[in-house]
C-alpha cells in the first residue's frame, strides 16, 4: 500500500517478475512508473510484471473482497509460518513509513502476521519482507510453474562413499 521509495518498489517487481507473481500498487505512489521513468530506471524486466493500481485501499477491497486476505506488519499476534497462503490469496503490504493504518489492521487482526526479528529492531526492509512472504506462499503451493523446484535425479546423485 502507498510505496514510497522506488528503489523498494523496483526490487519488489523483479521479485514479481521472477516469481510470476502480480504486483497490486495503491496510490498515492511516492514515484512515477510511467514508461519512460521505468526505463529511465533501468528497469527492463518491468514488462514482464503485471501490474494493477488502484486509487485507494478501499477500491481494492471493493474490487477484490475481503476473502484470503493477509496483512505483513510487525505489530502482529502471530507468525507468517502459521498463515495459509493458498493460490489466489492476497497479501498487503505497509508504505516503508508506517506500515498499514491502525484500521485495517484492527479490522483483519486474526489475519495479520510478523516475520520473528530482535526486540530492538523496528523492521525488515519492505522488498526483503516481500520477497519472504511471496516465496512462502510459493512455497507452500510447491513452487507452481518455476524452475529449479524439482528433486535431483539419480544421475546428478553423487554416489562416492565417504
Amino acid at each position: 500500500m502507498e510505496p514510497e521509495i522506488p528503489a523498494n518498489t523496483g526490487n519488489i517487481a523483479r521479485t514479481c517478475a521472477a516469481t510470476r507473481s502480480r504486483l497490486h500498487l495503491v496510490r498515492p505512489l511516492g514515484f512515477d512508473i510511467s514508461d519512460k521513468a521505468v526505463k529511465r530506471a533501468g528497469l527492463d524486466y518491468w514488462s514482464m510484471v503485471d501490474i494493477t493500481v488502484y486509487e485507494s485501499i478501499e477500491e481494492f477491497l471493493a474490487l477484490h473482497g475481503h476473502e484470503d486476505l493477509w496483512l505483513t506488519t510487525t505489530k502482529a499476534p502471530r507468525q507468517y509460518t502459521e498463515a495459509v497462503l493458498k493460490d489466489g490469496c492476497w497479501i498487503l503490504f505497509g508504505k516503508e513509513t508506517a506500515g498499514l493504518p491502525l484500521w485495517l489492521r484492527e479490522r483483519y487482526r486474526d489475519r495479520c502476521v510478523r516475520l520473528p526479528m530482535r526486540e530492538d529492531a523496528r523492521s525488515l526492509n519492505l522488498s526483503n519482507t516481500v520477497a519472504v512472504m511471496c516465496y512462502e506462499a510459493l512455497r507452500q503451493q510447491g513452487f507452481p510453474g518455476l524452475t529449479g523446484t524439482g528433486e535431483m535425479s539419480a544421475n546428478h546423485v553423487n554416489n562416492e562413499k565417504l
